[in-house]
């Protein structure tokens, strides 16, 4: 919900506004050909001294500082690239325009200039102005220079006004941005093709989560917004595409937290003739290759600890973990005494479970995740709560599936897929039980996907690997909220509600 009292035009810089449209002056045109970048001025003049430079500079920027001295004044102005000086004298601009700019120029205008370029006899890179053009009116206050903009709230909120002020939140999203493309050239260049699956889908499934509903009114039909793109992307290896992934959106109606965000990005990913083992391979080669083109090392600090990505990485089967950490050994345990720990402990979910393979996975979640810091893959998972894995080959009662843990966070998820649509039907009718008795994350049936599944699955591993949480570990953000532009957040109370308070 929004209301007009979230607008913050400045009255002030409002009255400038209306003093230059009455006048009719252009204070918002619609083209300015910017010839260099301040970074390209910054490159191409880092050996330049103090006379000014003998071709003149075109460039653009806001303006983020101005210090009026008299007759001249300096300028801050950043753009895209990085951020530079600029010096302006009366003498040069002429008396209109330098009483323009005293008059009406603030800091957040956009601004125009040419000039050449110098170095000050304090050592700063600057453009000696000749003419600037006002190309954008900012009509809002630009928070106090000194302290910029800090409130967290604030940040996430009003993430444009964020990364104006922050060089930091900046870098952080270029790192996605350019993780996310390398992380294409790496799939693109081993022979996977990229395509894209419904995001509205008729029966949700590919993970274990509670769906967002919607209805479709020309359809007459209640959709839901996809929690995974796996159940499709499997219909295109039935289909026979051997190897796919797909960049998707997902969205989950869970608990928002620093790990958690209710529309978060994932890669999945999947190659037919592999198995769960071929895409942990896979998974450590792409996660340390990502790390070392942001980083240059395999090393990234997160909080005070250094996370080494340096392969190989630890692997632990989910019973081995809850031995090693929680000291016991599920499968050998009696379940009233499993029972009895479980209410000792407080451990959630346990008036669910029924078996060893529900008990092994809530002890897995109570004593292991959060001292699994380094990479660690816990593999060979319960069939009750792997409804899309294959069995194990060998282990009863197991299926042959994955998870990566760094710093106590799930990273990835991945099986040799279940490709015998027999048993699929049978563990999807599990889950609808579930489901129907009030588990919120169980999954659908999806009739179509055991449909797909009879005409033929080569044998195929999977894996989802979680982008956002995967940039929090390279850019060492400890909130999944720092790495989403505009996450979901709770709507502010407007202003009337404040005032009935």
């Amino acid at each position: 919900m929004s209301d007009s009292s979230q607008i913050t035009f400045d009255e002030v810089k409002l009255t400038k506004y209306r003093e230059l449209t009455g006048d009719g002056r252009p204070i918002y045109p619609a083209h300015y050909e910017r010839k260099h970048t301040l970074a390209e001025i910054r490159e191409r003049y880092t050996e330049i001294g103090h006379d000014p430079s003998e071709e003149e500079v075109c460039t653009a920027g806001r303006i983020y500082i101005i210090r009026h001295h008299g007759k001249t004044v300096f300028i801050d102005i950043g753009d895209a690239s990085a951020r530079i000086q600029l010096y302006i004298r009366k003498n040069d601009v002429g008396d209109e325009a330098f009483e323009f700019l005293k008059k009406y120029l603030d800091a957040g205008d956009i601004i125009g200039v040419t000039g050449r370029v110098f170095r000050t006899k304090m050592g700063e890179i600057t453009v000696w102005a000749s003419a600037y053009t006002l190309l954008a009116k900012s009509v809002c206050a630009m928070p106090e220079k000194f302290h910029g903009l800090k409130n967290t709230e604030a940040r996430y909120r009003q993430r444009y006004l964020d990364l104006i002020m922050n060089d930091e939140t900046r870098e952080t999203f270029r790192l996605r941005s350019r993780t996310i493309a390398e992380l294409r050239n790496f799939l693109n260049s081993r022979g996977f093709m990229e395509f894209e699956t419904p995001t509205l889908q008729p029966v949700y499934g590919g993970a274990n989560a509670r769906p967002f509903i919607t209805y479709h009114n020309a359809l007459e039909q209640q959709l839901f917004l996809r929690i995974a793109p796996e159940l499709y992307l499997k219909r295109l290896v039935v289909g026979g595409f051997e190897k796919v992934y797909e960049f998707s959106k997902n969205f989950r109606n869970e608990d928002i937290d620093t790990k958690h965000n209710p529309e978060f990005s994932m890669v999945e990913i999947y190659a037919a003739y592999h198995d769960y083992r071929d895409m942990m391979d896979l998974t450590e080669e792409i996660i340390t290759d990502l790390v070392v083109h942001a980083r240059g090392t395999t090393t990234v600090t997160f909080g005070e600890t250094e996370i080494s990505f340096a392969r190989p990485w630890r692997r632990l089967t989910m019973e081995d973990a809850v031995k090693e950490y929680g000291g016991i050994d599920v499968y050998a345990t009696p379940l009233d005494d499993l029972a009895r720990i479980a209410e000792q402990e407080k451990i959630d979910k346990r008036e669910t479970a029924q078996t060893h393979g529900d008990y092994l996975p809530l002890f897995f979640d109570h004593y292991c995740e959060e001292k699994l810091v380094q990479p660690t893959f816990i593999y060979d998972f319960p069939v009750e709560n792997s409804p899309l894995a294959k069995r194990h080959r060998t282990k009863p009662g197991f299926t042959e599936r994955f998870e990566l843990f760094v710093y106590g966070m799930e990273l990835a998820n991945g099986f040799s897929e279940l490709n015998d649509p027999i048993d699929q039907k049978e563990r999807f009718e599990e889950q609808d039980k579930k489901r129907r008795l009030g588990d919120l994350e169980a999954q659908m049936i999806d009739y179509d996907f055991i449909n797909a599944l009879g005409y033929g699955m080569p044998p195929t591993g999977g894996v989802g690997i979680g982008m956002d949480r995967l940039i929090m570990m390279i850019t060492g953000n400890d909130s999944i909220k720092e790495v989403i532009l505009f996450p979901s957040m709770r709507a502010p109370v407007r202003s009337d509600e404040k005032k009935e308070e």
